[in-house]
C-alpha cells in the first residue's frame, strides 16, 4: 500500500515522493463512499507539523462540511472533478458570496485562494467532488473556528436541514 491510514478519512503517503493516477482517484472515491461521513483525504505532506499542507480530498454529495473559518491561514482549492458551490458567510451567518465551481474545462471557476478568515462551506452538486487543497501548517485545531449558528454535524437531520436552507438561498 502506498498510503498509511490514520483513520477512515485520512491517509498519509508512505514515501516522500507522492504521485497519483486515475486508479488512485478511483480507489479514493470508493473509500469515501464507505465512510460514514462520505469523505476521504490523502495528505501529500508527511505529517501535521509540515509547514505546507497539500491534500487531495473527495467528498460525496451528502457530505456535510460544517461552516468554518481559518485564523491566520490562507487556503486554496483547485477543483479537479465534480461541481460545487462554495458559500461564504459573515460572522452572523448571513450569506455574503457564492462561487460556482466546476473542473477547468467547465467554464466555471475551478480555483480560489482565500486569505481572509471568512466562514465558508461546500454545497456539493454532483455525486462526488475531488479537489486539491493547500494550506499552511502546522495543523492546529484551534486555528479552525466553527460558528454557533451552524450545526456541528453530530445530528444528521439538523445538518441536512441547515444545508437545505443554504441551498435554498443559493
Amino acid at each position: 500500500m502506498k498510503y498509511r491510514k490514520i483513520n477512515d478519512e485520512v491517509l498519509y503517503p508512505n514515501d516522500r515522493f507522492v504521485s497519483l493516477n486515475g486508479a488512485d482517484l478511483t480507489f479514493f472515491k470508493e473509500e469515501a463512499l464507505k465512510n460514514p461521513r462520505q469523505r476521504i483525504r490523502l495528505c501529500a505532506h508527511q505529517g501535521m507539523d509540515d509547514r505546507v499542507h497539500e491534500m487531495f480530498i473527495i467528498h460525496a454529495k451528502d457530505a456535510y462540511v460544517r461552516p468554518h473559518k481559518h485564523i491566520n491561514k490562507a487556503e486554496s482549492l483547485y477543483l479537479i472533478e465534480g461541481e460545487v458551490d462554495v458559500v461564504f458567510f459573515d460572522d452572523e451567518g448571513h450569506m455574503t458570496k457564492r462561487v460556482e465551481m466546476g473542473p477547468p474545462l467547465s467554464g466555471k471557476t475551478f480555483y480560489y485562494r482565500l486569505s481572509d478568515p471568512w466562514y465558508h462551506t461546500l454545497c456539493i452538486n454532483t455525486d462526488l467532488i475531488c479537489f486539491y487543497e493547500v494550506t499552511q501548517g502546522p495543523f492546529n485545531r484551534e486555528d479552525t473556528v466553527f460558528p454557533s449558528w451552524a450545526p456541528d454535524g453530530s445530528d444528521l437531520s439538523q445538518a441536512e436541514k441547515f444545508m437545505s436552507s443554504v441551498r435554498d438561498r443559493c
